[in-house]
Formats: C-alpha cells, sequence, structure tokens
C-alpha cells in the first residue's frame, strides 16, 4: 500500500507540473485583408463627370493617350489636373488598331512608344509611372509572337524618347495569355487583365496589377469598372490649384453674372 501511494503521489506531481506547463493560447496578430482599389476606364474626357466623380470614392480613372487622327479625345494636360484636384490617380493607356491582329509588329511598337512618351511629357505624366499599352484581341500562336515584337517595339521607343533612358515604364492591357507572355519575357512591368474572360489565359490569371470587369450600377456614365492591388503604376499631376469642379459650367457661370 505504502508504495502505492508513493506512485499516486509521483503521478499526481507530474500531472501538476505538466498543467503547469500549458499555456494559454497567444492572440495571433492578422494583417488587415488587403483593400482593392477602385477604378474606371473612360473613353471620353473625364471633365464631363467631375461632379459624379468627386462623390464616387474611386482610387483611379484611366484615359487614353491616342494617334492624332483619332476620334476619340486623348488625355490632355487640363484634364489631368482637374482629376489631380480630385485626389485620385491616373492611369496612362495607349491605344490604336490595338483589336487589328495585323497591326503588331516593332515598328509599330516603337511608332506608338514615342507618340505616347511625347503625349505623356506634354501633359506632365510623371517619370516612372507606367503607361500601358493595349492588346485588345484574343492573341495565340503566331498572332501572340507579333504582340511580343510589338513589344520590343515599345521598350526601344520609350528609350529612344528618353533620350537613351525610358521616362515610363511600360505595362500591358490585354487576355492572362497575353499579359502573362509579355511580363515574362521583361517588356512590360505592369499588367492589365481584359474583362474578355474568355480570352486565352485569363480565367487563371492572378499576376495582374489592374483587373478589369462591368460597371458600377451607382455610375451613370459610360465607363469600365477597375481594380487594382498594390504599385499599377498610377500617377497625379502638381499645380492643379484650379480643377474643382463646378456645378455649372463657367459659361453659364458668368452669362448668369451679367
Amino acid at each position: 500500500m505504502r508504495g502505492g501511494k508513493l506512485v499516486a503521489v509521483a503521478a499526481a506531481l507530474v500531472l501538476a507540473a505538466c498543467q503547469g506547463e500549458v499555456q494559454a493560447p497567444t492572440a495571433v496578430e492578422r494583417p488587415p485583408p488587403a483593400v482593392a482599389m477602385r477604378g474606371v476606364d473612360l473613353a471620353n474626357d473625364a471633365s464631363d463627370v467631375l461632379n459624379e466623380l468627386q462623390t464616387s470614392r474611386l482610387n483611379f480613372v484611366a484615359r487614353y493617350y491616342r494617334h492624332p487622327t483619332s476620334r476619340w479625345p486623348a488625355l490632355s494636360r487640363g484634364e489631368a489636373q482637374r482629376l489631380s484636384s480630385l485626389g485620385v490617380n491616373i492611369v496612362a493607356l495607349w491605344e490604336w488598331h490595338s483589336a487589328d491582329p495585323a497591326y503588331f509588329s516593332y515598328g509599330s511598337g516603337y511608332a506608338d512608344a514615342v507618340m505616347a512618351s511625347d503625349q505623356a511629357r506634354r501633359v506632365g505624366q510623371p517619370k516612372d509611372t507606367a503607361i500601358y499599352f493595349a492588346v485588345d484581341f484574343n492573341a495565340r500562336g503566331p498572332a501572340l509572337d507579333a504582340v511580343r515584337q510589338y513589344f520590343r517595339g515599345v521598350a526601344a521607343g520609350l528609350a529612344a524618347a528618353g533620350g537613351g533612358r525610358p521616362l515610363y515604364r511600360a505595362g500591358v492591357y490585354g487576355s492572362g495569355a497575353v499579359c502573362d507572355a509579355v511580363k515574362r519575357s521583361g517588356l512590360a512591368q505592369y499588367s492589365w487583365l481584359s474583362n474578355s474572360s474568355a480570352w486565352s489565359g485569363s480565367l487563371g490569371y492572378n499576376a495582374w496589377n489592374i483587373r478589369q470587369s462591368g460597371r458600377f450600377p451607382s455610375l451613370s456614365f459610360s465607363h469600365d469598372a477597375d481594380e487594382a492591388k498594390d504599385d499599377y503604376g498610377g500617377f497625379r499631376i502638381t499645380a492643379a490649384a484650379s480643377a474643382a469642379p463646378t456645378a455649372r459650367p463657367p459659361d453659364t457661370v458668368q452669362a448668369a453674372a451679367r
């Protein structure tokens, strides 16, 4: 019996020691979930919808640089100032014959990059921000090879326009396959995934900086909705003091004053 008591006492001591070593679980601080940045891309001058943009809580507005013969308005310095005054970022995108597979070549990429870089400088776009170049069709096989050649031309054109060093970083807009091929080749630093989810490689592509979707139902004007993550190459320009949106056009205000 005495030996049994000693065994029981020893077991109790061991159990108490083990219980003493058990610590309450420590709270693990989890990082806050990443907040997606919301934006829109517009074919027309955003100056016409500044009041609505101001109340929309968007993080960025994407606008286009254009060929001089395009029927669509290009981003201007005045428009960039007005957008910057709202506290939203601007994303620049070059689009010209982007839906025509036959257009894509080294030479066309070079020419587009020179024109885009020139327009960016005139707008006041800061150095080392992005200019995306659009590939607006489902490029596969030989067409994808032509797209790579186009972006080799873009790289050379941006460098030439900057006097040997590119002033701006290249981005690619297109399908998942296009974004992946161009970015993996080191020919673009940013990728913008098109909303055309049926295009090659789009459903499984997650390395995007911007992703296009449908539209925001709360906005009345024509647009595409977008979301962005991390660094996506957006910018604002300085000296935008006189760019606040107005309830009425300036000529209407002047007429009322008379």
